[in-house]
This record gives structure tokens, sequence and C-alpha cells, in this order.
């Protein structure tokens, strides 16, 4: 049975997350809603690199499914964009081995963070970036940013809820990038915590505020406590940008 790996994009506003959840319109929801359509009546489990929650987007999560059409790869996006509600757009299909699996065959992931600066909040900006009405120091920012790249503990870095026990990762690349009164945060590694990267932004945000020094981000990750970091930054400003392999 062929197995189909797809590069999708979606909008998250609108959604209360990828998985599947009771009375609640998720992404996988919506694609294996279209699958069943196509494959007329039957049932198709998507399996995708990982979740995100409400509110947040990606222009490069990935997925795959098994199906027992033979339907060519390059025909898979349109039969599933032309089904599909136009919050959520396949950009990508291939026909893949029965090896791969999209969330145990990653070996990273890149994630940007966006935030608009203005002393007055955006109704245009409100679903896809995090407003702050203070301008941020980027310098300041990037000097902390830096000493977050390569492998810690990041337990200061994750949500009280989650449930894993290793909160060891690697962080490769975690840039600070300017343009105009925008800021993206540009962050990869080989894996990431619940809630990790908004927990980075929102440190970084208090950082460029002036609130914490740059260098506190030391003392922040040794101490492996929570409460030490800044707040989480808003789902709306996150998106899951590409998935390694």
């Amino acid at each position: 049975m062929p197995r189909v790996k797809c590069t999708i994009a979606y909008d998250g506003a609108l959604f209360s997350g990828y998985q599947i959840q009771p009375n609640s319109r998720t992404v996988q929801e919506e694609l294996e809603k279209v699958l069943a359509v196509i494959h007329k009546g039957e049932p198709i489990k998507v399996t995708a690199s990982g979740r995100t929650d409400a509110g947040v987007h990606a222009k490069g999560q990935v997925i795959h499914f098994d199906t027992s059409l033979s339907i060519p790869a390059d025909r898979w996006p349109s039969a599933l964009n032309s089904r599909l509600p136009e919050d959520i757009s396949v950009r990508h299909a291939e026909i893949v081995p029965q090896s791969f699996h999209a969330r145990f065959s990653a070996v990273g992931k890149e994630y940007r963070y966006q935030i608009y600066q203005d002393p007055f909040r955006s109704p245009f900006h409100r679903f896809y970036a995090c407003h702050s009405p203070i301008e941020l120091d980027t310098l300041l920012m990037q000097e902390a940013a830096n000493l977050l790249i390569g492998t810690s503990d990041f337990t200061s870095f994750c949500s009280a809820k989650t449930e894993v026990q290793d909160k060891v990762r690697t962080i490769t690349k975690l840039e600070v990038v300017r343009s105009g009164n925008t800021i993206e945060l540009r962050v990869a590694g080989n894996g990431f915590l619940y809630n990790m990267v908004r927990i980075i932004a929102g440190t970084l945000i208090e950082i460029g505020r002036g609130r914490i020094a740059p260098d506190a981000v030391r003392a922040i990750l040794e101490g492996r406590d929570r409460s030490l970091a800044g707040k989480t930054a808003p789902a709306e400003g996150l998106y899951l940008w590409e998935v390694f392999y």
C-alpha cells in the first residue's frame, strides 16, 4: 500500500489546534474528512510531524497517510486542495517508503515567531503576530539568544503541564531578525518541548524591553524552574516553518 508524504500549510486562526478533539474544528479532522471522501468513505488516518496548538500556524507541517488508491504523487495536492477549506493548503506530495514516519523520521524542526512593534494594536495583525507597544532592543535579544544555542536542559523553557521526562534539547539556530517594525525569531533544533518556542519568545521579549538582563539566561537555564523564565508568548505569532528529515 503506497505511503504519501505531504507538506502542508495552514492558517491556525480558526482551528483549535492540529489534533482531533471533540466538538472542535481541527486541521487533522479536515484532512481526514477530505481523504475519506476521496477514498469513498474509507477512513484514512493522518500522522503529522507533531501537534500545533490553537491559533498556531504552519508553513511546512509534514503529514503522511497510507492509501489504497494509485493516484500519482503530483496529483495529490490538487486532489486534496480542491476539497479542503481555504485555510489549509497542500504544497507538495511524494510517495515514500513504508519506513518513513512523519513524526519519528524527523531529525529537526524550524519555528518562526513574529512580533510587530506599534504603539497601537493593529486589527490586521491580531491573528498572525504578537503585538509589542514598546520598541524592543534586538541587540540585547540576540545577545541572550546566543546563550540558548547548544545542548541544554530546557526545563525552565517548558510548560509545567508537560509529561516528558527528558528535557534536554539542542538548539542549532536562534536568530533575531528585524525588518522595519517587525521582528522575526528563527529557531531551529532537534526537537522542542511543549510551549518551548513560545516561552523562549516571551523571555526574549522581556529582555528586549529591558526587564531581564541578557546574561540572566544562563541562570534561567541552570535553575531548571519554569517560573524563572518570561511569560509564554501568544500563540498567534508562532509558525511551524520547516521539518527536517
